[in-house]
Formats: C-alpha cells, sequence, structure tokens
C-alpha cells in the first residue's frame, strides 16, 4: 500500500473513531424526530398521562411526539422547538443519559431526589412567594397531598404538570430561580410537615372566579390563600 492511501486510510479511521465516540453524546443531550428506545418511552409515558400526547407509547418519536413535545413546550414558557433538550427534560422531570431516560421521581412522587425537591421549589417560589413560611410550606404539602390522591397524577412532576393545574406553569413562573425560603419550605414539607392536614386545593379568593372552587368547604387560611378539601 501506498504511502499516501495509508495516509488517507488512517485519517478516515480515526474520523470514524471520532463520529462513534461522540454519537453517544448526541442522544443524551436531546430527544427528537427519529429517536428511538427507553427514553423516548419515558417521554410518550409522561406527555401522555399529562394529557399532551394521545398517540401510541411505542418508543419512536414520531410527527405525534412531535406535536405533543411542542405543546408542552408552549404551555410550559419553553422555547418551542418539538425538541426535548436539557430545558424541557429539566421541565418534565426527566434526566437524558446515554442509556434510558430517568425520572426525577418515583411512582409515589414523594420521594427526596434533588429534582423532585427543586421542582417543588420552583412551584412554592412561584404561587407563593411572598407568604408566610407556614404558607409556602402548605403549598407543597398541597401538591404532596395530590401525588397520593387517585384523582391526581402520581408524581410531583406529573401533579405540577398537569394541564390547568398551575398558574405559574402557564404564565411561565414556574421556570423561575426559587429561592432560599422556597427550597426549605419544600424540603420540610417533603420530611412530612403538611400544615393543611390533607388539603388538596388552595387558592386566593380575591384572584379566583371559580365557582366550583369558592364552594368547596374552607379548611384554613393561611396568609393571602384558602385551602380547602
Amino acid at each position: 500500500m501506498s504511502r499516501p492511501l495509508r495516509h488517507f486510510m488512517t485519517l478516515v479511521l480515526a474520523a470514524t473513531v471520532l463520529l462513534c465516540a461522540l454519537a453517544p453524546a448526541t442522544r443524551a443531550d436531546s430527544l427528537r424526530r427519529g429517536s428511538e428506545g427507553d427514553q423516548v418511552i419515558t417521554l410518550q409515558k409522561k406527555l401522555k398521562n399529562w394529557g399532551y400526547y394521545t398517540g401510541s407509547v411505542d418508543g419512536i418519536f414520531g410527527s405525534e411526539t412531535e406535536e405533543a413535545v411542542r405543546y408542552f413546550q408552549r404551555k410550559n414558557g419553553l422555547a418551542v422547538d418539538g425538541v426535548v433538550g436539557p430545558d424541557t427534560a429539566r421541565a418534565l422531570g426527566m434526566t437524558l443519559t446515554g442509556g434510558s431516560a430517568q425520572a426525577s421521581g418515583g411512582s409515589s412522587g414523594t420521594n427526596s431526589s434533588s429534582g423532585d425537591l427543586y421542582l417543588l421549589a420552583r412551584c412554592v417560589y412561584g404561587e407563593a412567594r411572598g407568604e408566610p413560611y407556614k404558607g409556602q410550606v402548605a403549598v407543597a404539602a398541597v401538591i404532596l397531598n395530590r401525588t397520593k390522591n387517585s384523582g391526581f397524577p402520581s408524581s410531583i412532576a406529573g401533579v405540577i404538570y398537569q394541564p390547568g393545574a398551575f398558574s405559574v406553569v402557564a404564565d411561565g413562573q414556574i421556570n423561575l430561580t426559587p429561592d432560599e425560603t422556597a427550597l426549605r419550605a419544600a424540603r420540610d414539607a417533603m420530611n412530612g410537615w403538611d400544615p393543611t392536614g390533607g388539603c388538596l386545593y388552595y387558592y386566593n379568593p380575591d384572584k379566583t372566579s371559580n365557582e366550583w372552587m369558592l364552594a368547596r368547604p374552607v379548611a384554613l387560611r393561611i396568609g393571602d390563600h384558602v385551602f380547602c378539601r
């Protein structure tokens, strides 16, 4: 084999090795149309459980899955591109890996993983910053109580991102960085403190006109929020 040909073959081999090394990182960074596997199954299950996706859970990222991702992104103040990148994965409560996707939160929705804690704190910060500390814990407790009730999704992310459930998801405040108070309130609630005694709902009577909510028996009031079962 001539020297130029050997040099050319060496370059081709090096390029092939480099591309193979980079491929897993690309798969780990995002999910998009054409992606397949366990990560896509996890994605489809989440979107289906939360009402964004009506197709089959088949592990194939096709046009229906892409449109469901776009729908989720539009509703949650994310860049709408149909691609599950780091920001969208974080909002979904997913960790993208080179293998299977991991959900941040088990079936009970109340484990103490850092992903669940941070998401819960983000919701508390968006919904209740400025409220008394006890009221912030109470908001977190309501979310956790829902994960234990058969009428709601069983995970923290599922409850928070259930369509229409929380105004901060609709207006994008869910993406704000929580302060230390919100993080502490979320942690206290996850450790078992429930100032509401099991309430599933809360609202600000000065800001809601929902007749169904206003008609529910009031259990207690903390700050500007009324809590009810």
